[in-house]
């Protein structure tokens, strides 16, 4: 039957084929969505017929899919670090490599032990509620300079019931008081060049350009971050920085320049390096 989840599924699978690389999950997940279930309920259920309001629902998002709108900006949600994350089309969409960020975050923190992190450039908030959530006991910062995606993050860390995390608006350092300390400073900064053309294809032409591109050679706001960190963090702190898989020589080059002890590379799961920490004495 044309409206049965067995057939539309493969309906959409079709449709999607020809502009996503993974066209049977998305299909999968937009009829999930559409039905208020979970994925498993499609395959428990493969004869069940849906309304034609339904349909046309389904219809309307596989579209929007096949234009190239992100699943997760489709369906207003993306998981990371086991957390659903509310995304919208004001914060970037978490990834599945920034968790290497995350776990490197946590092995400089022995749990139950207080420590500050600043996180900036918080977006939805995922580093920040991530690493809240695993060390309760410290006090975490996310500082965004859009005042959407801050609203986005409030609401993911209520939902979440994460108590032990702030967020603040403005760029980068700006809104703090030049006492203020942390043991950890982490950003997933913009660090595309200008240029890229990766900015004009796939999920990234629908992200917010200034979450995603830094002047010409996309180091700019790590410049900056890397330089004001100095002055906020705690002595023996950390600096760890998400980067594009070809900016690990440079940015390390950058912090030595700067004075930064300590500095080594992560490669991510696809084993390209992603992540530079460092410590500032």
């Amino acid at each position: 039957m044309k409206n049965s989840l067995s057939y539309l599924l493969q309906f959409g699978n079709e449709q999607l084929s020809v502009t996503s690389d993974s066209a049977r999950l998305d299909s999968e997940i937009l009829l999930a969505y559409v039905l208020q279930e979970n994925r498993t309920y499609l395959f428990t259920w493969p004869e069940k017929t849906i309304t034609s309001t339904q349909y046309q629902y389904f219809i309307d998002l596989l579209e929007r899919r096949r234009r190239g709108e992100p699943i997760a900006y489709i369906v207003g949600e993306q998981e990371f670090w086991s957390m659903p994350l509310k995304v919208t089309a004001d914060t970037l969409i978490p990834r599945p490599e920034t968790e290497l960020l995350v776990e490197l975050s946590l092995e400089k923190i022995p749990p139950g032990t207080h420590k500050k992190i600043l996180d900036l450039g918080t977006g939805s908030g995922a580093i920040a509620l991530a690493i809240a959530r695993e060390r309760p006991a410290c006090s975490v910062t996310g500082i965004e300079q859009s005042r959407q995606a801050l609203i986005v993050a409030t609401e993911n860390a209520q939902s979440l019931k994460i108590k032990n995390v702030h967020f603040q608006h403005g760029h980068w350092f700006q809104p703090l008081g030049t006492e203020v300390n942390f043991d950890m400073i982490v950003s997933n900064p913009p660090y595309i060049a200008l240029h890229d053309p990766h900015l004009s294809r796939g999920d990234v032409r629908f992200e917010p350009a200034t979450a995603l591109s830094s002047g010409v050679d996309g180091l700019d706001d790590i410049r900056e971050i890397a330089t004001q960190a100095r002055q906020f963090l705690t002595t023996d702190g950390w600096l760890i920085l998400e980067h594009g898989y070809d900016q690990s020589t440079l940015i390390t080059e950058l912090l030595r320049s700067l004075n930064y002890k300590n500095i080594t590379g992560h490669n991510d799961l696809a084993n390209l390096p992603r992540v530079v920490m460092a410590q500032y004495h």
